[in-house]
């Protein structure tokens, strides 16, 4: 299964065009995705409110130009526009791979006026890869606020640890009707997306440390294909908001130790500049 991470920064390249189908072109050249992770899709946000987007619905037009594709949107702004239409911004995962299911977890949203914040979602899709079923989380945590990132990464191991008590006693032996019907939550994890931090701050290391009820640790999945190998930039490559501004390194994927074996590669292109963010780039089986 190979799987793409990308803050896609509403579709907006370092020249400033906002493109979906470029970054579709971008995202396909890149490698023959299975399953597509996308932060900060858009909807109903037209310049200046999102610089030079004409306000097209991201998530109908990604889903367009992948058909056999199934689109999981998550919603985290939900807000009123102008007439009837709403504004919306959030993730999507996009698998051509079968989606048996899909969860939104709307993260916390703790208080702290101090700074702006918008509302954060995790998407989760539990796909159907042919080494066997896998959830995979997407999500894109809080930037300015320590308080809420802090809450969200804590919220983010909870369902993690809360789908793996799901695995260990399934309820699928019960026949449940309709909207009850049990279906089977794998074991096998992945968490990836935007995570608003550094690979040496305390909150990286909040995702890797173990639980107390004996789930299955998480692991940083460059970390495991590269031993030794500092963390690619993923941020402020190419699109700096000074100049001399540092490079940043906060895309990241996860994966639990049920993955760990069957982790083949994991490699971040530091070329394109179809978004202010690079893509990481993710083999497993």
């Amino acid at each position: 299964m190979k799987l793409i991470t990308w803050n896609v920064q509403w579709c907006r390249g370092v020249d400033g065009r906002v493109d979906p189908a470029r970054v579709v072109a971008e995202a396909k050249r890149l490698a023959d995705f299975d399953v597509l992770c996308l932060q900060e899709v858009a909807d109903n946000f037209p310049d200046p409110l999102l610089a030079g987007s004409a306000g097209e619905d991201q998530f109908a037009v990604l889903a367009s130009l992948l058909p056999g594709y199934t689109a999981v949107p998550g919603v985290a702004v939900d807000q009123q526009g102008d007439g009837s239409r709403r504004r919306r911004f959030g993730n999507m995962i996009l698998s051509r791979l079968p989606v048996k299911q899909a969860f939104r977890h709307l993260l916390p949203y703790p208080a702290d006026h101090d700074v702006p914040s918008m509302p954060r979602v995790a998407v989760e899709a539990v796909v159907a890869a042919p080494f066997g079923d896998v959830r995979v989380i997407t999500s894109h945590l809080e930037y300015y606020s320590l308080a809420k990132r802090a809450a969200q990464v804590d919220a983010l191991r909870a369902i993690y640890a809360e789908g793996h008590r799901y695995a260990n006693n399934p309820r699928t032996a019960v026949v449940d009707e309709g909207p009850y019907r049990a279906l089977a939550h794998p074991a096998a994890t992945i968490i990836t997306g935007d995570f608003n931090l550094e690979f040496d701050d305390p909150l990286h290391q909040r995702m890797l440390a173990p639980f107390a009820d004996g789930t299955p640790r998480l692991a940083d999945a460059w970390e495991l294909a590269h031993p030794g190998d500092a963390h690619p930039p993923t941020f402020h490559v190419h699109e700096k908001q000074r100049p001399g501004d540092p490079e940043l390194h906060c895309d990241f994927v996860f994966v639990n130790e049920v993955l760990w074996p069957s982790l083949r590669s994991v490699e971040v292109d530091t070329h394109t500049q179809v978004s202010d963010h690079q893509p990481v780039i993710v083999e497993i089986g």
